[in-house]
């Protein structure tokens, strides 16, 4: 597993479960959530990956990225139907037994009578052994943690609940900074080799160019990223002033 030091901040993978996200009948939210959750608390978010209800598909993906990074979030597949394998994967990728976990029983039962927990809902508490619970006030059943793999649910709402339980408990490090810059009436053709210019003298600010188009027309924006305030200040302004420079140009 990655290890987080003074030099390097921890580091996380994002893992969505579920076929109904491959065929495009469900818009996947989470990864959005989690990589502005994981920024503002200095976790790197590395990697985004999506695998269908598989078995071995689940099981290859979680033990390539736990191998890598800090954490990895699983979203999606622990809920009460036959496709919810996401548990069993778990417990398959580290070896361990999955059974029914009292903890997780109880807390069902603050939602459920006796009669409402059948055998679907009881699914939702199968627990690899030795996980901690992730508690959520939605739904009440849990996710869990176990390794540097953190369970939720992929419904977002309740996905969210987890993050906020979890949060307190991840490696935090210095928020990453987000200067954005309006390069609107400069294509991308004309700033582009003073934009490589300005990345290459500073090392350290994260530096990009995103072009849309939007009802007002066609946008294109600037934005650079660095957990050094005074570095990611003195890029910034080096890029206004080209940008500032291009367009003075553009007009005459």
């Amino acid at each position: 597993m990655a290890q987080e030091t003074a030099d390097r901040p921890a580091s996380a993978a994002v893992l969505v479960i579920g076929d109904e996200i491959l065929s495009g009948r469900t818009q996947d939210v989470n990864t959005r959530y989690i990589a502005n959750y994981l920024a503002q608390i200095g976790v790197d978010l590395c990697e985004a990956r999506i695998v269908p209800d598989d078995m071995a598909a689940i099981v290859e993906a979680l033990n390539a990225l736990r191998s890598r990074y800090t954490y990895v979030f699983t979203t999606g597949g622990i809920g009460p139907t036959h496709d919810d394998i996401t548990a069993d994967a778990v417990a398959r990728a580290f070896g361990v037994d999955i059974g029914e976990d009292p903890r997780a029983i109880a807390l069902l039962r603050e939602r459920f009578s006796e009669g409402e927990l059948n055998p679907a809902r009881r699914r939702m508490a199968r627990i690899p052994k030795g996980a901690e619970l992730v508690f959520n006030a939605i739904s009440k059943a849990p996710g869990f943690w176990i390794g540097n793999v953190i369970v939720m649910a992929g419904v977002p709402m309740i996905m969210q609940n987890m993050m906020d339980v979890i949060g307190p408990q991840l490696a935090a490090g210095p928020p990453v900074l987000v200067e954005t810059i309006e390069a609107n009436g400069v294509p991308e053709g004309a700033y582009a080799e003073g934009l490589e210019e300005i990345a290459r003298a500073h090392e350290g600010v994260s530096v990009g160019s995103y072009p849309a188009f939007t009802s007002a027309g066609f946008r294109n924006q600037i934005v650079l990223r660095s957990r050094d305030a005074a570095l990611l200040g003195r890029a910034a302004e080096a890029a206004r002033a080209m940008i500032k420079a291009l367009s003075k140009e553009l007009a005459r």
